[in-house]
């Protein structure tokens, strides 16, 4: 999808999804739609491999951990079971923000990286109420291209605490293909 997106391509026929939005020939609200399956599946591989590169730098975890929600019920995707920082553990939340939402393509067209940054900051304020017990690390990466800072600087982290056990520096680089291959899908 994103080669023809950005080739020019049309994706497929104009028609009104299941929401009652109109799609056009270009296919974005993919990106958009609540109802969209690849939505769902594309933050469960992204969070399927954070947790397996936490396992990989034999650092324990659990995915959407029971406990930790807000009043509204919504809870990270998931959290060390040892202390990451300051003897807290530390939870994430990984989410996508596409660059041609209706709402991030103003501050997209003005700084690369911006959407990423706007997503990150509303998972941070959605999980404030953690910050005096855990750590907190939104992972915020863009459907074209950027990964907010905060999440690069934990990623590179990360990847060099599975290069210190798997002895190959190229780890944080592995890391950050495998990440934004699923982001772009």
């Amino acid at each position: 999808m994103t080669v023809a997106l950005r080739l020019g391509l049309g994706l497929c026929a104009a028609h009104t999804c299941g929401r009652g939005s109109q799609v056009d020939t270009w296919g974005l609200h993919a990106f958009v739609c609540k109802m969209g399956p690849s939505r769902i599946t594309r933050h469960h591989a992204l969070n399927d491999i954070i947790s397996r590169a936490f396992a990989s730098a034999k650092i324990p975890v659990r995915k959407e951990p029971s406990g930790l929600f807000r009043s509204d019920g919504k809870r990270p995707d998931g959290l060390t079971l040892i202390p990451w920082q300051r003897i807290l553990s530390l939870t994430w939340d990984v989410t996508v923000a596409t660059t041609l939402a209706d709402s991030d393509i103003s501050a997209s067209a003005s700084s690369a990286g911006a959407a990423a940054e706007m997503a990150a900051s509303r998972k941070q304020a959605k999980y404030v109420a953690l910050s005096g017990s855990y750590v907190f690390q939104p992972i915020a990466l863009e459907t074209l291209g950027p990964i907010n800072e905060s999440a690069v600087q934990f990623l590179n982290d990360l990847g060099h605490l599975i290069a210190s056990v798997s002895t190959d520096d190229k780890e944080a680089q592995f890391l950050f293909q495998r990440l934004c291959r699923f982001a772009e899908i």
